[in-house]
């Protein structure tokens, strides 16, 4: 059996009633409680979404090409310049 993990955290959410017999019904076929369901499957469902965020693989090319451009000077951007050289919202000095 696997290692008990100690669940400190809760995470509360409005459903409909159709939602949550769809969840129970799910989670029965499964023979799991409806929480064991809903988190195994928000967690595999989460993994996938990050998991281009946290890792990637690139070809010998590829991986050269992305060492390149990691490594050029940064390209000056004359628009960039000046909106940087104006004064921001947050530097304006409040009247009162």
């Amino acid at each position: 059996m696997g290692q008990r993990i100690n669940r400190t955290e809760k995470l509360d959410l409005r459903l409909s009633k159709a939602a949550k017999q769809t969840l129970q019904a799910a989670a029965t076929a499964e023979h799991r409680s409806v929480s064991e369901f809903v988190l195994d499957s928000a967690l595999s469902v989460a993994e996938e979404r990050l998991a281009d965020r946290r890792a990637f693989t690139l070809g010998a090319k590829s991986w050269d090409a992305f060492i390149a451009a990691l490594d050029a000077p940064p390209r000056r951007h004359a628009r960039l310049e000046r909106l940087f050289r104006e004064p921001s919202v947050f530097d304006v000095k409040s009247e009162s």
